[in-house]
């Protein structure tokens, strides 16, 4: 296993819990953050947030419709709340829009009837309605295909069994139409790992090509767990120009049982339908941004955030990731905004857009406010699921204002302890949105999550939605972004960074 350097910084330095220190920072105003803590606990609206935007939008892929609705959702209630400079910053453009209509099943028909779970990588082909047909292995070579091409018309294929382990060939891609694909997973809390993902590529395109000029259906591959991983592709595809068949990854369940059928010569039959859906671009997108103006500071910035887009496969709503950030995050502005915080520091609130494919929004965002950077104290970004937020990872310079900062939300909720991890310095890389703002030596955080949710078996995955939620640890992640923010806006000064040669070393 290749150690992340946030893992060895772990290992090397180890938490430090809340002690001493904590009581001797002074930060916000203790009977407004009395207030906060009494909001947040007693009167939570985060899971209304989460039903809602999961249940009348749902999943939100980068450049879809929904992504557009959701955009406006965020927009909507930050208004209602009464926060200040609400508006959307475009950060780019998606070539081409894609989208799943309401026809998602597949089914085993013949020997038997069997349901099975599957998904399509975003940005790919669909099938024309549900299509039927008979199940073949999947050819090698051009000459096979060339040799019985009737036996392929109107035929799914069986593509070679998964080989390798998790994170190996084939698994999920930051990547969409015309964007380049990159690693997700060192931003993750410690031990949560990449779920297996889907098979090594299908056949060669020649071959690909000559079953579809035989009048094939598509091919048929199998996940390497009963996870079916939704990714996207970094094929330049257009509206008029998307070419190719489609490419369905079953659970490995289900892949088992059609092998074997197939082996024992009882000719299988399918019915699959993948709603594909494509829309003329370029489709602009935008993260959403709202403020709480600070009283002394207005300059100077503290960032909560989480990202609004998800992938859509079938089953995902986009629920854990990561609804449940951008919703946190939205609690956060509710309940400073409905008990009358007065931060002396402006508190910004970002859902992020862009995130799956790459940070677009923020790695854009980061370029874009280049000279705003040096009075941002910190970005606060919540993206590791359900589980509650359990802390935060940093220098021994912010320790004792983390730990003053968060000491009132432990005591508020006791069986829900934080803790705060002290590494030689920032973390580096990593595959969320406080990344950017490392590599540029703002001090971002990704919230430490504790509880007993396995995020392996929702992340990108047929499991990602509302009932996966754990209520109790998104209020405590709620009131715990309100207060730790306000606290964070209130300090003395701005966190303290670590050396310009260090992060320029680090780059």
């Amino acid at each position: 296993m290749k150690l992340s350097f946030r893992t060895l910084a772990l290992a090397l330095v180890g938490p430090v819990a809340v002690g001493a220190c904590a009581q001797d920072v002074s930060l916000g105003d203790p009977a407004t953050v009395d207030r906060l803590i009494q909001e947040g606990k007693y009167h939570s609206h985060v899971m209304a947030y989460l039903t809602d935007l999961t249940q009348n939008i749902g999943p939100r892929l980068t450049g879809s419709p929904e992504l557009d609705k959701a955009e406006k959702w965020g927009l909507d209630n930050f208004k209602r709340m009464g926060c200040t400079n609400v508006h959307l910053e475009k950060w780019g453009e998606i070539p081409v829009g894609f989208d799943r209509g309401p026809v998602q099943v597949a089914r085993m028909v013949e020997p038997f009837e069997s349901d099975m779970v599957f998904t399509t990588a975003a940005w790919t082909n669909g099938t024309h309605g549900i299509e039927r047909g008979k199940v073949f292995a999947a050819p090698l070579t051009v000459e096979e295909v060339t040799a019985s091409p009737a036996k392929y018309k109107g035929a799914w294929l069986l593509s070679a069994p998964p080989t390798g382990g998790p994170g190996g060939p084939g698994g999920p891609r930051r990547a969409g139409p015309g964007g380049a694909g990159g690693g997700q997973g060192a931003g993750r809390p410690a031990g949560v790992a990449r779920p297996a993902g889907p098979p090594p590529p299908p056949p060669p395109d020649p071959v690909a090509e000559a079953l579809e000029k035989a009048g094939a259906l598509g091919f048929i591959a199998g996940s390497r767990t009963e996870l079916t991983v939704t990714g996207g592709t970094s094929n330049n595809k257009t509206f008029e120009s998307h070419p190719g068949l489609p490419h369905i990854t079953v659970r490995k369940s289900d892949y088992d049982r059609l092998k074997r059928n197939l082996d024992f010569g009882r000719n299988p039959v399918v019915e699959i339908g993948a709603d594909n859906r494509w829309y003329k671009g370029p489709r602009p997108v935008y993260d959403v941004v709202a403020e709480i103006k600070g009283t002394e500071k207005p300059d100077e910035v503290v960032i909560v955030s989480g990202h609004l887009d998800s992938w859509n496969g079938p089953g995902s709503q986009g629920a854990l990731d990561n609804g449940v950030g951008t919703c946190t995050a939205m609690e956060a502005a509710r309940i400073l905004t409905k008990v009358h915080a007065k931060p002396k520091r402006t508190i910004r609130f970002i859902l992020w857009t862009g995130e799956e494919q790459g940070l677009f929004g923020s790695r854009w965002y980061v370029t874009e406010h280049k000279a705003e950077l040096p009075k941002i104290s910190a970005v606060l970004v919540d993206d590791g699921g359900t589980n509650y937020q359990g802390g935060y990872q940093g220098l021994e310079t912010q320790r004792a204002i983390f730990e003053a900062a968060f000491a009132p939300v432990v005591k508020a909720f006791p069986d829900m302890p934080e803790k705060f991890v002290v590494s030689p310095r920032m973390p580096r890389g990593g595959g969320s949105d406080h990344a950017p703002f490392n590599a540029a030596g703002v001090p971002g955080f990704f919230t430490i999550e504790t509880g007993r949710s396995d995020y392996n078996f929702v992340h990108h995955t047929q499991h990602d939605r509302l009932e996966m939620a754990i209520p109790e640890y998104l209020v405590q992640s709620g009131t715990n972004h309100a207060v730790v923010a306000y606290q964070l806006a209130c300090a003395p000064s701005l966190l303290p960074r670590e050396p310009q040669e260090a992060t320029s070393a680090g780059q």
